[in-house]
Order: structure tokens, then C-alpha cells, then sequence
């Protein structure tokens, strides 16, 4: 697949309403992409067994998606295989009191991967930019008043992007996807979730309410998509419409970086592989 045309990293702009929610790529339909899904999750399970192994590099994977764009699917679908041992899933959601008494960043920085180990944020800091903007939160936090700047988004745009570029020159890869679904797709799993009582609880009144703002969060996501996107740590803006084509490019753009990355089982010292040697001697001689 092309994962470079869902691909942003500053240089064309991301212009949201000219995006095809809808698009497919070259597949003929889900059949065609389950072989690929099913050939991706093996290479995922077998680097992230070596990126484990190695302990050299972190992974942070972040979404960013409007409800039920398909966030928790993709999540479940495409990491089900892994070592639950090397991979960590945070939930943001409203700040507690504590992480709100610290920066923004604070509750984000505190998960961060450790060497070897892949997290997954299922929404993020990036909510500070969002919801903080379209409702205006930033004006009722608690900050002296040197830090209520009329631009104050913007400003955190700056320390956002500052930010991931300190995670990348410190051995962590972010790769950050926006799951974008059209209002119409949306307004149908909204319907479904009403009328099947097995998925009745994912569905809330305030869901409801947030749709009544689509196109601010729509300028919203443009805006920190472009201000954001970087050679180093890109935006994969993801066609969601079509739940496997999701997580088909999803898992495409991993393994490409998984390559990229290229962790290797550790090499033993010869004092190492002596001790290995000997050790074998002794088993069998038991």
C-alpha cells in the first residue's frame, strides 16, 4: 500500500474537507484486505519481540479520532497478538484533580514508553488542543496570569511539536493516526449502538451533544494536524469509514516502521556464549 498519500509531515497541508472518508485504496473489497492485515500482525508480533529483546527503542503510538471512528477496534484488532509484556494502553479522559494541578503534559510524559516497549494512547495530550479549544477549557484552569496568552492554542502547538521532537531524540518513535470518519458514518454507528443493547454502553447523551459541534472539531483537528506534523514525527490521517481498510493501512504504516526502526535479537559476549555453552554442558549431564 501507499501509506505515503495518508501520510503528513508538514510539507502539503492536510486539508479535512477535501479528504476521502470513504476511500479504499486499491483493495477490491475486505476479503482482498484480511490477507494483508493477517500477514501484518505476524511481522508485527515478531518485531516487536525483537524490539523487546533489544531494549534500544520505545514506540509511542497515539489516536485521535471523533466518537466511534473506531479508536477501541483498532486497538483490539491490531495489537490483540502482542506480548502483553512489551505493550502498555493508556485511556485519557477528563483530568483528574491531580493531573490537573500539574502542566498538561504531566499525566502523558509520566506513560511514556520505556526502551523496548510499544504504548498506546487511545486519545492523548493532543486533547489539550481539542476539546480544550472548541470549549474553550483553557479559560477556567487554574494558571497565573503571565500563562492566559490570547494564543494560547497555538503556544501549545509549539510545546506539543517541541515535545514529541524531545521523545524522538531520546530513542522514542511517535506515530500519531487521526481515524477520520464523515458525519454520515458517524450518525450510523451512533444509530447502531442505540439499537443493538449489547453495544448500549458506549453510547452517552454527551455523544450526542459533541456532535452538535462537528465542524469546530473539524477546524480544530486541521489546525493541529498542520501545526503538528513533522518530518520526524508525522500524522497518518486514516480513512475510517470502512472499518478494515482502517485497520488495514494501520497496521501497513507499523510494519513499515517497524522495518525502519530494524531491532535485532542482542548479541552475546564471548564470556556470554561460554556461559551459555557451559551451562548446556551441565543440563546435559543431569
Amino acid at each position: 500500500m501507499n501509506v505515503k498519500k495518508y501520510k503528513f509531515t508538514g510539507e502539503k497541508n492536510f486539508d479535512i474537507r477535501s479528504f476521502d472518508t470513504s476511500d479504499k485504496g486499491d483493495f477490491s473489497g475486505k476479503e482482498d484486505a484480511l490477507e494483508v492485515i493477517e500477514k501484518n500482525l505476524e511481522l508485527m508480533e515478531e518485531y516487536q519481540d525483537k524490539l523487546y529483546a533489544e531494549g534500544k527503542n520505545g514506540i509511542l503510538i497515539i489516536f485521535q479520532a471523533m466518537d466511534a471512528a473506531g479508536k477501541d477496534g483498532a486497538v483490539k484488532h491490531i495489537f490483540s497478538g502482542l506480548n502483553p509484556q512489551g505493550v502498555d494502553v493508556y485511556n485519557f479522559k477528563q483530568p483528574s484533580t491531580e493531573e490537573l494541578m500539574h502542566d498538561y503534559l504531566w499525566r502523558a510524559h509520566k506513560v511514556v514508553p520505556q526502551k523496548g516497549k510499544i504504548a498506546i494512547f487511545n486519545r492523548s495530550y493532543y486533547e489539550d488542543v481539542l476539546i480544550a479549544k472548541v470549549h474553550k477549557l483553557y479559560q477556567v484552569q487554574s494558571l497565573p496570569d503571565r500563562c492566559k496568552y490570547e494564543d494560547i492554542i497555538e503556544r501549545r502547538y509549539r510545546q506539543i511539536a517541541d515535545f514529541e521532537e524531545y521523545l524522538w531524540e531520546n530513542g522514542i518513535t511517535v506515530i500519531k493516526f487521526f481515524l477520520h470518519i464523515s458525519g454520515e458514518e458517524q450518525k450510523k454507528r451512533f444509530m447502531d449502538r442505540i439499537e443493538d443493547k449489547s453495544k448500549n454502553w458506549k453510547f452517552s447523551k454527551g455523544d450526542i451533544l459533541e456532535r452538535g459541534y462537528w465542524e469546530e472539531y473539524q477546524e480544530a483537528y486541521e489546525k493541529a494536524i498542520n501545526a503538528t506534523a513533522t518530518e520526524n514525527c508525522p500524522w497518518y490521517v486514516i480513512p475510517s469509514d470502512k472499518k478494515w481498510f482502517a485497520r488495514t493501512l494501520i497496521s501497513e504504516v507499523l510494519v513499515k516502521i517497524l522495518k525502519e526502526i530494524d531491532p535485532q535479537y542482542p548479541e552475546l559476549s564471548r564470556e556470554a556464549e561460554k556461559e551459555l555453552q557451559e551451562c548446556k554442558k551441565m543440563l546435559m549431564e543431569e
